[in-house]
């Protein structure tokens, strides 16, 4: 058999191999994204302009996710933030309006002392996305009745709503790294 031929023959299996390596290589960049990422994947491809660019935004979300350093709290906070939410569960009864506010800014807290931004919104949603994907639901809908109790047109069921949404995430804060916390009810 000639160089030739054998080049031939060579040259394209070389070809499929590597295509077939590039390929397995972007399923499971695509299955390791979908599995950390959960729901909020979905989400984010569906608002992008392709799955592509949707992809490089989580990577990059998890490359700010990772130079950011999320601790686990101490007992003594963990124990803090249950007495705290525990009050603010109370003040529903009397001011629901005002038990959205503090619940809101509660999980803001919780945030920062674990080591998550709290620079806005946006960004806290993206920063959460990477442990929390499966939350990020709750904490949505919970800002969105905050947001309308600023203007005084929030219903009663959906400031209990938010009040739900609110204790998801933040017993998943709570409890993440940290030991397990006490569920807060409402």
């Amino acid at each position: 058999m000639s160089t030739g031929t054998l080049l031939a023959i060579i040259i394209p299996i070389v070809v499929v191999l590597a295509l077939a390596a590039v390929a397995v290589s972007l399923l499971m960049r695509r299955r390791h994204l979908r599995q950390r990422f959960g729901p909020e994947y979905e989400r984010t491809v569906e608002g992008s302009d392709s799955r592509l660019a949707a992809e490089r935004e989580l990577r990059e979300r998890e490359r700010r996710h990772d130079a950011l350093e999320i601790k686990p709290l101490p007992t003594v906070s963990r124990d803090r933030y249950t007495r705290e939410w525990s009050s603010v569960q109370e003040e529903f009864v009397d001011r629901p309006e005002d038990a959205v506010h503090d619940a809101d800014r509660l999980v803001t807290s919780l945030m920062h002392e674990r080591g998550y931004p709290t620079e806005g919104f946006e960004q806290q949603m993206k920063d959460l996305s990477v442990e929390h994907g499966a939350t990020l639901e709750h904490y949505r809908a919970a800002h969105e009745v905050e947001t309308l109790t600023t203007r005084k047109q929030a219903t009663t069921e959906q400031l209990r709503g938010a009040m739900v949404h609110y204790r998801a995430l933040f017993d998943e804060l709570l409890s993440d790294g940290g030991g397990r916390a006490q569920p807060a009810r409402s």
